[in-house]
């Protein structure tokens, strides 16, 4: 039984949603759809790519994964259909499959060209479920478009390393429930630039010297709860995707607030690690303090 994943930024007040479904049940009664988010910033690329990525693997192969965001067909927007990781991918052509592509070789990626076939100013509902439905009957990617050989990349995916590589500017590319702040700063990347060298995290005005393997790291469990007062310290890890993350340990809104609302960071912001060299004494200085 085909699996069908919705990743939209429609929200949950309009009729978009249940039309698409609708449109889906219409062509297969027996699919399963499976809503990943349809709460996606609007026309924000980084934030769908950086959900796609971290909820694709988590399906069974050969599921099909619909991507409604800043889909409007125009010369600069194609409509492509990616088959990766023996998954499938339809979307536009606008940076989304970028952060998957940059770790995974797609198998096969086509420029959607049935466009011509159906009459539409809702491309998600009439183009993307059409395909979603051809590729569940088992139909070919070559049916609907046209190979080609390279994707649109995000802007500003991989973060700058000086010359020196003495320092890696970053950039928020998520803001969480919790109101936790990812960044593209992946730990594979920041090991590599590191080389053990002792660092220095910067966001705003906030400065952190160490990365916590896990948020209640930073809690010191020998002294007694009612003396600790954890709640709403700040604190830096690499999250369960492998991505630099600044977080307020039990983050709440409500009361201690949360690394976006404290350190007052948003989508695209900076963050910066800089590098500190060891100290190393000057030759001779040995014998002089003997």
């Amino acid at each position: 039984m085909a699996i069908i994943t919705l990743t939209t930024d429609f929200g949950e007040k309009d009729h978009f949603v249940a039309a698409i479904k609708g449109a889906i049940y219409s062509e297969l009664p027996d699919v399963n759809i499976v809503d990943i988010s349809h709460l996606v910033s609007p026309f924000n690329v980084p934030e769908a790519a950086y959900i796609i990525q971290n909820a694709y693997n988590s399906f069974p192969k050969g599921t099909i994964h619909v991507i409604g965001i800043d889909s409007e067909l125009n010369p600069e927007n194609k409509h492509i259909a990616v088959k990766l990781d023996d998954h499938y991918f339809i979307c536009a052509n606008n940076g989304i499959m970028s952060m998957i592509c940059a770790e995974i070789a797609p198998e096969k990626i086509v420029e959607i060209n049935i466009h011509d076939r159906v009459a539409t100013s809702f491309p998600v509902l009439d183009v993307f479920v059409n395909v979603a439905c051809h590729i569940a009957r088992g139909g070919t990617l070559e049916v609907i478009g046209k190979l080609i050989e390279t994707i649109k990349p995000i802007k500003n995916l991989i973060p700058f390393v000086n010359d020196d590589k003495t320092q890696i500017i970053g950039s928020v590319i998520y803001i969480d429930n919790y109101g936790n702040v990812i960044t593209n700063i992946k730990r594979n990347f920041f090991e590599t630039v590191q080389r053990t060298r002792k660092f220095e995290i910067s966001a705003r005005h906030y400065k952190f010297k160490t990365v916590f393997e896990k948020y209640s790291d930073v809690v010191n469990f020998e002294i007694p709860a009612e003396k600790r007062y954890d709640e709403g310290k700040r604190l830096v890890v690499f999250n369960s995707s492998g991505y630099l993350e600044i977080a307020v340990y039990k983050s709440d809104l409500g009361s201690v607030g949360s690394a976006s609302s404290l350190l007052g960071l948003k989508l695209r912001d900076t963050v910066t690690v800089n590098f500190i060299a060891a100290r190393v004494k000057p030759q001779g200085k040995e014998l002089l303090e003997r």
